[in-house]
């Protein structure tokens, strides 16, 4: 993997996020919080996981790991990770307070990412779980693993969306290279 490779994953992960985006921000709010059973709760739960996720790996990268206090579920393990690293956690439960987080993680990503190298992605990342146990992996891998993970988590949300009755759009990443291609192309 090199940093091309690592631009064109977080391209795709940035147009698969604002394509989420859109159609989540059609929701009305009984529809956005909804009981659907899922790997979460609901519809802002999964999309607060997905942003969460970002954040706490991008905390990660950058050296500090932000850990959880004991906490029932995944989602309270999430909001006091936030909370444990200073982020006001009150206004994610809107889709306009989740879309503003979103793109405030991916402003800093961006940043982040434009000072790697090949060399970087290659060195050894030491981090800790939200639980404080300590791990350590190269940097590329973990760079390969958001993206993968958002994907996942945002075809759960998709499923939600037709459950809740909401619009979808494609998020494969086929449809991104081609989108791609054509804008090239102009």
């Amino acid at each position: 993997m090199n940093m091309k490779d690592v631009e064109t994953l977080y391209a795709y992960n940035l147009w698969a996020n604002r394509r989420m985006f859109s159609v989540v921000e059609k929701l009305s709010e009984k529809q956005f919080t909804a009981h659907i059973e899922s790997s979460f709760p609901s519809i802002q739960e999964s999309v607060l996981h997905i942003v969460a996720a970002e954040w706490i790996w991008l905390k990660r990268w950058k050296g500090t790991s932000p850990v959880a206090s004991a906490a029932a579920s995944s989602a309270a393990k999430m909001l006091s990770a936030l909370q444990n690293g200073g982020v006001a956690t009150d206004t994610l439960s809107t889709v306009a307070g989740l879309r503003s987080f979103a793109d405030s993680v991916e402003q800093e990503r961006q940043n982040f990412l434009r000072a790697l190298n090949d060399d970087a992605l290659r060195a050894r990342l030491n981090y800790c779980g939200m639980d404080g146990k300590q791990f350590s992996m190269p940097l590329a891998l973990l760079l390969q693993h958001v993206v993968n993970h958002g994907t996942y988590h945002r075809g759960q949300v998709t499923t939600l969306l037709r459950q809740a009755g909401g619009e979808t759009v494609t998020l494969d990443m086929i449809f991104f290279f081609r989108e791609q291609e054509q804008t090239a192309a102009g």
